[in-house]
């Protein structure tokens, strides 16, 4: 009996052994939530809008916010999620700038990305929720964020170059307040089409302007 109590205690204390504890741990496998995974980078607005986009904290806050999900575990992501969710609704309920305000495709990839952060955070109330799953919802919200920087460098480049056409129709020759539309149209048109031409579509060259004047005149005889 005696020995019997012996093997007992020994048997128990090798049990309780840490080295040999934390040996077991490493053997386990890493639970698929865990596992650090890194996501596409979010397209960012182009350096010289900045400026036009600078008071719209809402838009800059969410841009310091995704740093976190460049790289991380399921775990990590979820965690984040809900105050992602919060931030996006301040986003979608923000006076945005007159330039991107009643545009309804603007509006629309705003929507979608506020959605695709909800579709995130329901995801933390499902307890057998896999990895791959989380991952590939994370990618659409960070598309969707990027769908949206994409549209602000679209607009914004616009208005430059809706901007200079106001300038090179008058530097041409030409009383824009006596044109109609449709001339006016044919004018954009052409200097458009020059610029492509010669990859200046946001980056104006008034010295290429003389040419398009004759071939305007062509145009009218």
């Amino acid at each position: 009996m005696k020995y019997f109590y012996l093997l007992l205690v020994s048997i128990l204390i090798l049990s309780c052994d840490p080295k040999q504890e934390k040996e077991n741990r490493e053997d386990r496998p890493k639970p698929l939530l865990s596992i650090v995974h890194e996501y596409s980078s979010v397209k960012k607005v182009k350096p010289n809008f900045k400026q036009d986009i600078e008071g719209w904290k809402e838009l800059r806050t969410i841009e310091n916010f995704l740093g976190r999900f460049k790289k991380g575990s399921s775990y990590e992501i979820l965690s984040n999620a809900e105050e992602l969710k919060s931030l996006a609704k301040n986003l979608k309920d923000s006076i945005k700038p007159t330039l991107f305000n009643k545009k309804p495709s603007f509006d629309a990839r705003v929507n979608i990305f506020y959605n695709e952060t909800l579709r995130l955070a329901d995801m933390t109330s499902i307890p057998a929720i896999k990895a791959e799953e989380v991952n590939k919802q994370t990618e659409k919200t960070l598309d969707a964020f990027s769908a949206i920087n994409a549209k602000i460098n679209t607009i914004l480049s616009k208005k430059r170059f809706e901007e200079a056409i106001d300038v090179d129709v008058t530097f041409i020759g030409l009383d824009s307040t006596k044109m109609d539309s449709v001339s006016r149209r044919s004018v954009d048109e052409n200097i458009r089409n020059r610029f492509e031409e010669n990859g200046l579509k946001n980056d104006v060259k008034k010295k290429s302007l003389p040419k398009l004047d004759k071939n305007l005149k062509k145009k009218r005889q």
